[in-house]
């Protein structure tokens, strides 16, 4: 893995960069996973005073080798390692929205940095990286008509083409990328070498490159669940910036129903890979259930992830929202606290509280909101479908107590 990691870096190339001393204003958002933070996260980035990355700084924390497996036996993380380099990581993937593409030449060494990520095993390689290369300049070039029309075309479907095009005699590759629906429900993901977790995103179109000048008015906004267990980590990163936190909350039934299908679904969140811990999972209703349930662990990794290898899924899945949560209230660190049925619910008044908060101008939200890292077709009350078993958890004076903290009440009727 190590070797793997070093040959990513070296043929991604990234440029250093001396801003991260400069940078002025960092907001983060704080949830557990499946509380609909790549939601907010997307309808924020639209923001012309917001700088951010196409996907989570996960990936980069593996390039610099920080987190479990190299410097922690969980998502936390104390003391980061190779700073530097992971700022340089981070400021190669910031972009602001623009009106217009990036030049080609920016978009192809976007694409390659972001697909190295995705499948390092495959792209990584001599022949693999040339072919890659060459596959791309194909679909940059067949696809450069399409991409240049108006934006009437939505820019996913730009982002399909392009993808169809890379991947045209490997098409179940494709499964594994957020927004397009599964096509072969029998296949799985189980590459040998994760740097990526899936659904995988895509270079987003319609952005430029941050830039020293964007340091003086730009705020750069992160979202990942593990961050709930490394608060601290951004001013390490950015020791002169202004770090502020937006908590997001969900209640427990509809994120333990939302995590219970992402551990079984085929082709996503696949988080860490326990053969390379010399680990066997034995988590019932999961274990046993599909073909990668003994090894890969699913979503964030708490720092008492062990007491939950031979557990019930569904005790895993609490423990994954409990654990969040606890750890950002025990931080005691200032946060605007926001729930994600407020905001499906009246997404414009939520975004104005927020951007009012932060200090940000007013914006504009697009007629209806994108599916994001979607396991299936949104609905209101989807937890339902696991009704007994997820009240039967809501008994536990543990998980009343945390619903009462983050301002929920136990009346069904009122869970999104």
């Amino acid at each position: 893995m190590n070797d793997l990691i070093h040959t990513v870096n070296a043929l991604r190339n990234v440029a250093p960069s001396d801003l991260r001393f400069a940078v002025k204003r960092v907001l983060v958002i704080l949830s557990s996973p499946r509380s609909g933070s790549s939601l907010l996260k997307n309808t924020l980035t639209a923001h012309p005073d917001i700088a951010s990355m196409d996907g989570e700084i996960e990936p980069f924390l593996i390039l610099t080798r920080n987190g479990f497996g190299h410097t922690s036996d969980s998502d936390a993380i104390g003391e980061l390692s190779n700073m530097d380099e992971l700022a340089d990581n981070i400021f190669d993937d910031l972009t602001v929205p623009a009106e217009d593409l990036p030049p080609p030449v920016q978009l192809k060494q976007r694409w390659v940095r972001r697909l190295l990520l995705q499948f390092p095993a495959l792209f990584a390689n001599g022949p693999g990286h040339r072919n890659l290369l060459q596959a791309l300049e194909e679909a940059l070039d067949e696809t450069g008509e399409e991409v240049k029309v108006s934006r009437i075309r939505r820019e996913h479907e730009l982002q399909n083409l392009i993808l169809a095009k890379i991947y045209k005699a490997a098409r179940w590759r494709i499964n594994y990328y957020d927004g397009i629906p599964t096509s072969e429900a029998s296949s799985c993901f189980d590459e040998p070498f994760k740097i990526e977790e899936p659904p995988f995103v895509a270079p987003r179109l319609y952005r430029r490159k941050f830039t020293e000048a964007d340091v003086e008015n730009k705020t750069l906004l992160f979202k990942t669940p593990p961050d709930a267990y490394r608060i601290g980590m951004y001013e390490q990163l950015f020791p002169n910036a202004d770090v502020k936190y937006l908590h997001l909350t969900r209640g427990y039934a509809q994120c333990v129903n939302g995590l219970i299908d992402g551990w079984l679904s085929p082709v996503g969140f696949f988080s860490h890979d326990m053969r390379g811990a010399g680990l066997r999972l034995n988590i019932n209703g999961y274990s046993e259930s599909v073909k990668f349930g003994k090894w890969w662990w699913k979503f964030d990794l708490p720092p008492n992830w062990r007491e939950f290898t031979s557990a019930n899924l569904q005790d895993v899945c609490l423990n994954q929202w409990m654990s969040t949560h606890q750890s950002i209230l025990a931080s005691g660190v200032p946060a605007l606290r926001m729930s994600f049925e407020n905001f499906l619910a009246d997404p414009v008044t939520t975004v104005k509280k927020i951007v009012t908060h932060f200090g940000f101008s007013d914006m504009c939200l697009p007629p209806s909101l994108p599916i994001m890292m979607a396991t299936e077709a949104p609905k209101r009350q989807r937890w339902k479908k696991r009704e007994h078993q997820l009240l039967a958890l809501g008994e536990r004076k543990d998980v009343r107590t945390m619903m009462k903290s983050l301002g929920y009440t136990m009346s069904p009727d009122t869970w999104l």
